[in-house]
């Protein structure tokens, strides 16, 4: 790693570090807290440092993340660092032995929920972003920042606005700031989801004729899949994960008198190359066309799907996968490639023909849980693989 690239990230921890500080101390939990203020800060924080940015916003109209844009001066493709500024609930804050939006450092800890994931790699990219505005006339193509929220709903407005944007430029590829300092991840399994609607005859508990309720014949399905066969993992391809069947709810009925004449479950299903959406799809059709032939009921069984995603993963030589290796390995890091088993925003990038990465950051712990916070101690070196994988990407 360049000498001067390591004391210029060294220089800027502090200024990452309270930038950071602030956008940890605006609640922005998903679905719960107005997003105005944690984008408020960053706004302040662009304008000040004249980065050209906008607004993003959603088909409703409603703001769901900022755009910071850099073209180079030459030629050549665009490049994005991401990272969210909406964060997961709090969960039980009485179990926290400090307040979720405190923002404080304590031993070396950014404290607070986003800390994490991922508002220290908000503060870190748009650092980077200023670094390099002044030389963009040197660089090849451009790079952009996206600072997105509706992330942690599933929902990735910000990401979606993005894409849909036609005055933005197409990315080639995306690097998304989550955190953990081993691992690049450059791949995901990919999701099929669907809800099942399972019928039957309603009746009384107490009654001397015998039904079959939606809740038994409901169970009944969740055992078919469960003993569903699904294939291993193939040795021939570079992907190091099998699929996984979940059912994830599971509603029906009330009280205790009356069995129910419907019963409502989630399926999630994790994909892979071998194993697709159409495959997920077909072993659960089959396995309610078997419960309704073994246990027939008025209405058949509906399956209702609500999201799908493709499996996703980059080769180590593949950018900008590559482009963080190396800036890594360059800082002297052990840093293995990662297939994720959960699925992340890489994959809705994979869906859009975009190459991403999705972590490579600082330790932490705490995420999504209880004591969130982000360990500092490693911030320059992280800064510093950054600012060199978006340099080569760019040609800088």
């Amino acid at each position: 790693m360049s000498e001067n690239l390591q004391q210029a990230a060294e220089a800027r921890t502090a200024s990452v570090v309270e930038l950071a500080q602030e956008l940890v101390r605006r609640p922005s939990r998903a679905g719960i807290d107005d997003y105005g203020p944690v984008l408020g800060v960053l706004e302040d924080w662009l304008t000040a440092r004249i980065l050209p940015h906008r607004r993003l916003h959603d088909a409703a109209g409603e703001l769901v993340g900022l755009l910071v844009e850099i073209p180079g001066g030459r030629p050549g493709a665009w490049w994005t660092l991401d990272a969210c500024v909406d964060t997961a609930p709090y969960g039980d804050e009485t179990a926290w032995s400090f307040p979720p939006a405190s923002g404080d450092i304590v031993d070396g800890w950014l404290l607070g929920r986003g800390s994490s994931d991922s508002k220290l790699a908000a503060a870190m990219f748009c650092h980077i972003a200023a670094d390099l505005l002044p030389r963009a006339a040197d660089l090849h193509g451009g790079l952009a920042v996206l600072l997105d929220v509706d992330e942690h709903t599933g929902g990735f407005g910000g990401a979606r606005a993005y894409l849909a944007d036609a005055a933005a430029a197409r990315p080639a590829g995306v690097m998304i700031g989550y955190p953990g300092l081993d691992e690049v991840v450059v791949g995901g399994r990919g999701l099929w989801r669907a809800t099942l609607a399972v019928h039957a005859p309603s009746g009384h508990s107490g009654s001397s004729k015998t039904v079959v309720g939606a809740i038994s014949r409901a169970a009944h399905l969740v055992c078919l899949l469960e003993a569903a066969d699904l294939p291993g993992v193939d040795g021939a391809l570079p992907f190091p994960l099998p699929p996984k069947l979940s059912v994830t709810s599971f509603h029906g009925g009330q009280g205790f008198s009356v069995t129910p004449d419907r019963c409502d479950l989630n399926i999630d299903i994790r994909t892979t190359p071998t194993f697709d959406a159409h495959d997920a799809e077909t072993l659960v059709r089959k396995a309610v066309a078997e419960l309704d032939a073994e246990l027939p009921a008025p209405k058949p069984t509906e399956v209702t799907p609500v999201a799908t995603w493709p499996p996703f993963r980059l080769t180590e030589g593949e950018q900008p996968a590559a482009a963080l290796l190396n800036a890594a390995a360059a800082a002297g890091l052990m840093v293995r490639a990662k297939t994720a088993g959960p699925s992340n925003i890489g994959n809705l990038l994979a869906g859009e023909g975009i190459r991403a990465t999705a972590g490579f950051g600082v330790p932490y712990e705490g995420l999504h849980g209880i004591d969130e916070r982000a360990h500092l101690a490693e911030l320059p070196t992280v800064y510093a693989v950054y600012q060199r994988a978006v340099l080569d990407l760019l040609g800088g």
